[in-house]
């Protein structure tokens, strides 16, 4: 099992690219994938971060760290975002693989937590994150807001 950083590894931003897009893009969010994870490899600034969960050759997560996850509380960051895990992988807390790497490169960039937006109740805590409020989306929705403390 390895944990792969896009930025540390260029060679597999278009394999992540298509990754993150097939999971978590509408065709309208395609770009916004595209563009972020082309622009973290020469970025001056510590986010964000795009990783790949492989298995041999064949990939089996994602997950990125980003400044805000498109909700309102922007006084927070950095965010936790678009974590998944193959449904044939789940149950073997590979996501928590992506959740350290995540966690391991914001202790590096000076950060103290590190924050996600989720409904899922029971998963995340699992990790060492914890709910401290509710965030507004543009789209109208709501979702958790969780720390963990680095």
């Amino acid at each position: 099992m390895q944990v792969i950083s896009v930025r540390e590894n260029p060679e597999f931003a278009d394999r992540a690219i298509k990754y993150f897009q097939k999971h978590w893009a509408t065709n309208e969010s395609k770009p916004v994938y595209e563009d972020c994870i082309n622009s973290c490899i020469n970025a001056e600034n510590p986010l964000p971060q795009w990783y790949l969960l492989c298995k041999g050759d064949r990939i089996i997560g994602c997950a990125g760290v980003i400044t805000n996850d498109f909700v309102s509380r922007m006084d927070l960051y950095p965010y936790l975002c678009a974590l998944f895990i193959e449904e044939d992988c789940r149950g073997n807390a590979y996501g928590n693989l992506l959740i350290k790497k995540a966690k391991d490169d914001c202790v590096k960039a000076g950060f103290r937590n590190l924050y996600l937006c989720s409904d899922h109740v029971g998963y995340y805590e699992h990790y060492g994150f914890d709910r401290i409020a509710t965030g507004y989306h543009p789209w109208g929705e709501t979702s958790g807001i969780f720390c963990a403390k680095l």
